[in-house]
Parts: structure tokens; sequence; C-alpha cells
């Protein structure tokens, strides 16, 4: 069981002290101990958390309201249009859960330093995994410097202010915020494990300089000044490292069972019965798609892609089929839908369920809850294309989100391990670094290829430009909780695809200022002394 802690609530209670008596004469107690800092990875895959927030205020992912079913609040809506508020329970939950992990994180770094200081442990049994921990705190912070900027700062848990209204120096700016990453990564990157086989689900050194390649791609948006080479020098690291490759098949880094991928390098390890909380076939399938899966559980129909989402898959030289339709992936072959589009055809589109739908024994499923305005009637058919966003958005529309295997007999919770960091952005990362010191880098271009030959279509020709980088990222990384970074990241540079204050469907044209969330009332009212991001509803004390 997992409990997750605000960030203000700094007293807090330990119900059991990890002492030496009781841990610590193997290495498997060690890392046994490390289980609450890792615990709330599992947002990863779930609603109503850090990943919905991301996802749906993206051009990627939308929930709509349909009738009262996903009214809740409006939240889906305010965070499709940019128009989140400070008092939104999502973003309190959010900041609630990653700092949760960085608490958890400075408790164990406490009780490990404290073993040591007192004889109980030695010091170089423990070093490696007080490296790990603080690795694993700089990922947490990572986020929050991603999220919201101007974030607190805590690294001492046996010094942490007991009343952080107090604290006058309890917030940090952005780039402070970056500084400790970056700092805190650098120091410990050597002292972790560089064993990539048997810290399958743990940071590790290649996990270590992940966080700072994507901490330095990003750099500019974060401190101004941008960060390239050092972007390049961490991808080139883990490339030489030979420890991953790219899976010939993408679909295999989804299956159900896809631990053995030589591309995952960092993974929330779900399991239906020992680590649960990947939710993904409730969220997006349809009530009645429980009958094509044999589901325990009926499903929820509410997160589906965006239309924009779905078309970069699209080969516009492709011949639509009937109707002008051209449909995806099917939960069966019954229908012809698969063959509908003519030549080639992006391998990924596997993320995607569109088009007709039927049960388990090949029967067309019906969908008892259409509207008169629903296009498709009765029969269910998810379209690729959204009509409306609120109040009638239709129970059929928008591809489903199929990128993850959905075992069949699945429980609601899903036993697929989550990406968190994959090979393939290694290799998309080091590229967009290349072409942003010298936009006609071959280097650039050729390993954009690569991940374009593995999906089976053309490779790009020359030149790259910021608008194949950010759609091929796109494509690739759908659904892996990159997209709002990628969008902002690619905010001015020149091209005609979206960033992330451009209008799209169901959103017009954004402030600068939403991309950072607002710093949560919660927070605000909790310390008086925080102060809240440009553009939203001020902290008590500013």
């Amino acid at each position: 069981m997992f409990v997750f802690t605000s960030c203000t609530d700094l007293d807090e209670t330990i119900n059991s002290e990890v002492t030496s008596d009781q841990f610590f004469q193997t290495d498997q107690e060690f890392i046994s101990a490390l289980g609450d800092a890792y615990s709330p990875l599992t947002i990863w895959g779930q609603h109503n958390t850090w990943t919905s927030m991301l996802h749906i205020s993206s051009d990627e992912g939308i929930i709509t309201v349909k009738g009262t079913d996903w009214e809740d609040g409006g939240i889906w809506v305010r965070m499709k249009r940019h128009t989140y508020l400070y008092d939104d329970p999502e973003i309190n939950n959010a900041w609630t859960a990653l700092y949760s992990g960085v608490n958890n994180a400075n408790r164990l770094i406490f009780q490990f330093e404290s073993l040591v200081e007192s004889g109980d442990v030695s010091e170089e049994d423990a070093a490696s995994f007080i490296a790990e921990l603080k690795v694993l705190r700089a990922f947490y912070y990572y986020q929050l410097l991603d999220g919201w900027g101007n974030v607190p700062l805590i690294t001492s848990f046996a010094d942490a202010p007991e009343n952080p209204a107090n604290n006058t120096d309890f917030q940090a700016g952005r780039t402070e915020i970056f500084n400790f990453v970056e700092q805190e990564l650098l120091d410990n990157v050597n002292l972790v494990s560089d064993d990539a086989g048997s810290t399958y689900g743990r940071v590790n050194e290649w996990v270590a300089r992940m966080i700072l390649a994507k901490l330095y791609l990003n750099a500019e948006v974060y401190t101004g000044t941008p960060r390239w080479q050092d972007a390049v020098d961490q991808a080139d690291l883990i490339i030489d490292s030979g420890n991953y490759s790219l899976v010939s098949n993408y679909r295999d880094n989804f299956v159900t069972n896809n631990s053995g991928s030589p591309e995952l390098m960092f993974v929330v390890p779900y399991d239906r019965v020992f680590l649960t909380g990947f939710n993904l076939a409730q969220m997006t399938l349809h009530y009645q798609s429980q009958n094509t899966y044999n589901l325990q559980e009926q499903p929820w129909n509410g997160y589906a892609a965006m239309e924009e989402a779905y078309t970069r898959y699209i080969d516009p030289a492709s011949n639509p089929g009937p109707q002008g339709e051209v449909w995806g992936t099917e939960a069966t072959s019954t229908d012809d839908g698969l063959n509908r589009i003519q030549g080639t055809q992006d391998e990924r589109l596997v993320n995607m369920i569109v088009g007709p739908q039927f049960d388990a024994q090949g029967n067309r499923l019906e969908d008892a809850s259409a509207t008169a305005a629903d296009p498709n009637g009765t029969p269910l058919t998810f379209t690729p294309e959204i009509m409306n966003l609120q109040p009638d958005g239709l129970r059929q529309g928008g591809a489903r989100v199929g990128k993850f295997e959905f075992a069949a007999g699945a429980t609601a919770n899903l036993s697929n391990d989550y990406p968190i960091f994959r090979y393939a952005d290694v290799l998309l990362t080091k590229a967009e670094a290349l072409w942003r010191m010298d936009n006609s880098d071959p280097e650039a271009l050729r390993l954009v290829n690569l991940i374009r030959n593995r999906a089976n279509v053309d490779d790009y020709s020359a030149p790259l430009t910021a608008d194949k980088i950010l759609d091929e990222r796109g494509r690739e990384m759908f659904w892996e909780v990159t997209r709002r970074q990628d969008l902002i990241r690619f905010d001015g540079t020149n091209g005609g695809a979206t960033r992330f204050n451009d209008p799209w469907t169901f959103k017009e044209v954004s402030d600068a200022n939403k991309n950072v969330f607002p710093i949560p009332r919660d927070q605000c009212e909790a310390n008086e002394n925080l102060v809240q991001n440009t553009g939203y509803t001020p902290c008590p004390g500013g």
C-alpha cells in the first residue's frame, strides 16, 4: 500500500524505522528498503494525477464531456483549453504525488546515513544505495521543475522546517532547481550501479545520464541558456555503453510481458497483483469494449487521442477507404478496416484503436448509449474525428489509446511495464540536439531515419526541419508523457506544426504563462510564503 504525503506536511510520522537489526544483512534487504521512494511512480499509468495533466494539456490526448459523464468539475475541459486553475484538485494531486517521492527519498537517505554514522552499517555498503536515492530524488525534482518551475527545495529530512510558513527561503527559482538537479546527478552518476540488467525498474548510471540528457535538451526553456552539446554528450555515453538497442518490432515495447525489450531503460514494473495502478484499459476503452477483451471490469470510456495525433501517422498519399475514412487498428480483423490504408503504413498506427468494434467472438458490438446526433448510429465504431468537447461529446468519438496490449481477461490493473525512458528517445534526443547546433547535420538525419525505418516508413530527405523532428517525436513517443514538454521546447521554431500555445481543436491561442502549472491552492494555504506562478490566482503571500 502506497501513501502519498504533501510536501508541506514535513512532520511526517515514521511508522517503521529502518534499523540495522531489521535490515542491511544483504543487498536484497537494502533494495527492499528503497521501495517507498519508488512507489509514487505508479502515477504514470493512473487517472487524475500528473501524467493525466500532461497528456490532456497537449495535442495528444482528450477527455470529452458526454452529458454529465466525465464532467468532473470541468477540469479536463480547462486542461485542454489551457485555462486550468490553482484550485483544480488534480493539480494538487500531481504536486502531492511527486513530493511524496521527494519526502520518501529524503527520509530513507536520512535513515541510511544515520546507520552509517552510528557504525551499524558500513559506508561502503550504503554508498551506492544513498546515491540511488539521490538520483531518484533528482528525477522527481526534474518533473517538478518541468511542471511548476519555482518550487520548494527540500533535501534534508532531519532539518526540514517544522513550519514551512516561517521559512522565507523555502521556495527556489527555476534556475536554482535546474542547478540542483544537474549537480545531484553529476555527483552521483558514477556511484550508482552501471549494470542495466540487474537494476531493471530502478535508476542506474544510464538512467541518471538520460535525466541529464533530457535536462540539457530543455535547458533553454528552464534557464534561458541552451545546453545542446551537453545533451549530445550524455546521449553518446548511453549509446556507447551498448546496454540498449532498438527492438525490431515496435509493439514489443508495450506488450503485456515487455520486460525483455532491450529498449526499456527505466520503467514502472506494473503487475496486476504486486504493483497495481496501470489503468489504461479502464481509462480509454468504451463500456462495450469489455466484451472485446473479456475484461474483468467495465471500462470508463474517457481518454481518447486527439485527431491531430491520429493524422500524424497517415501518409497523405495513401488512398482512404469508403466514405473517405482512414482506419487503423481494430479489435478484430473480421472487418476490412485493417486493409483500408493503401501503400506504406506507419507501423506505429497500432498506437490507435479506430473503426468498427467486435466482441471476442467476432460479433459486431452495439452502443446502446449512442445518441441521435451520433453519425455512426448504434453499431460501435471509434472515429478519429471528435465533433464536440462538451457537453455533447460523442461516446464513440476519438481513436482509443491502443499503444499497450490489453491482455484477454485483464483486470482493471494491467501488467505491462510502463517506459519512463526508452532508448528510441535517446536517439531522438541526440538527433534534435545535433540539429539545433547545425540544421544540416547528417548524423541528426540518420538517427531520425533509424526510428522511421523501424516503423516501416520512408526516410526523411534533407533538410531535417523542426516540424519533421517534432512530428516524429509525436509518432514515436505517443502516450509516453513527453508531448507537452516537446511542444513547449519547440515554441519559437519555424514551421507549420502545432506548438504548445498555438490554437488546436477546441483550444484558442494560450499565453506563455501556461507553460507552467499553477502552484496548487492547498499548498499556497499551507505556506503563506509561496509565490504563485505568473498569470494565476496569487498565493496569500504573493
